[in-house]
Protein backbone atom coordinates (compact mmCIF):
# COMPACT_ATOMS: atom_id res chain seq x y z
CA UNK A 1 0.00 0.00 0.00
CA UNK A 2 1.64 3.43 -1.27
CA UNK A 3 0.92 6.49 0.71
CA UNK A 4 -0.07 9.61 -1.54
CA UNK A 5 2.32 11.53 0.28
CA UNK A 6 1.33 14.65 -1.94
CA UNK A 7 -2.16 14.53 -1.00
CA UNK A 8 -1.41 14.20 2.53
CA UNK A 9 1.15 17.02 2.86
CA UNK A 10 -1.84 19.50 1.41
CA UNK A 11 -4.53 18.34 3.76
CA UNK A 12 -5.94 20.53 5.66
CA UNK A 13 -7.28 18.01 8.39
CA UNK A 14 -3.91 16.14 8.07
CA UNK A 15 -2.44 19.48 9.69
CA UNK A 16 -4.82 19.68 12.07
CA UNK A 17 -4.02 16.25 12.83
CA UNK A 18 -0.41 16.87 13.67
CA UNK A 19 -1.26 20.03 15.77
CA UNK A 20 -3.55 18.26 17.97
CA UNK A 21 -1.39 15.24 18.90
CA UNK A 22 1.67 17.68 19.26
CA UNK A 23 -0.34 19.95 21.75
CA UNK A 24 -1.48 16.73 23.25
CA UNK A 25 1.65 15.51 23.83
CA UNK A 26 2.69 18.89 24.94
CA UNK A 27 -0.25 19.11 27.54
CA UNK A 28 0.82 15.75 28.71
CA UNK A 29 4.78 17.06 29.53
CA UNK A 30 2.81 19.93 31.22
CA UNK A 31 4.41 22.52 28.43
CA UNK A 32 2.90 26.42 29.02
CA UNK A 33 0.28 27.26 26.90
CA UNK A 34 2.62 29.97 25.63
CA UNK A 35 4.99 27.07 23.81
CA UNK A 36 1.97 25.47 22.84
CA UNK A 37 0.41 28.67 21.28
CA UNK A 38 3.60 28.68 19.62
CA UNK A 39 4.30 25.16 18.27
CA UNK A 40 0.29 25.17 17.31
CA UNK A 41 1.68 28.58 14.94
CA UNK A 42 4.76 26.78 13.52
CA UNK A 43 2.60 23.95 12.62
CA UNK A 44 0.62 25.56 10.96
CA UNK A 45 2.48 27.74 8.83
CA UNK A 46 4.70 25.08 7.78
CA UNK A 47 1.26 23.47 6.52
CA UNK A 48 0.09 26.35 5.04
CA UNK A 49 3.15 26.07 3.28
CA UNK A 50 3.29 22.83 2.40
CA UNK A 51 0.23 23.26 0.47
CA UNK A 52 0.77 26.79 -1.21
CA UNK A 53 3.70 24.32 -2.39
CA UNK A 54 2.40 21.67 -3.88
CA UNK A 55 -0.66 23.76 -5.23
CA UNK A 56 1.75 25.66 -7.49
CA UNK A 57 3.55 22.41 -8.06
CA UNK A 58 0.39 21.29 -9.57
CA UNK A 59 -0.28 24.99 -11.56
CA UNK A 60 3.07 24.71 -12.88
CA UNK A 61 3.12 20.97 -14.29
CA UNK A 62 -0.50 21.07 -16.14
CA UNK A 63 0.79 24.61 -17.95
CA UNK A 64 3.38 22.90 -18.71
CA UNK A 65 1.44 20.00 -20.20
CA UNK A 66 -1.29 22.23 -21.77
CA UNK A 67 1.72 24.25 -23.67
CA UNK A 68 3.47 20.94 -25.03
CA UNK A 69 0.04 19.46 -26.44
Amino acid sequence: MKINWKQKLSSRKFWAAVAGFVVSVMIIFDADATSQERITGAITAAGTLATYILAEGSTDKAAIENKDE
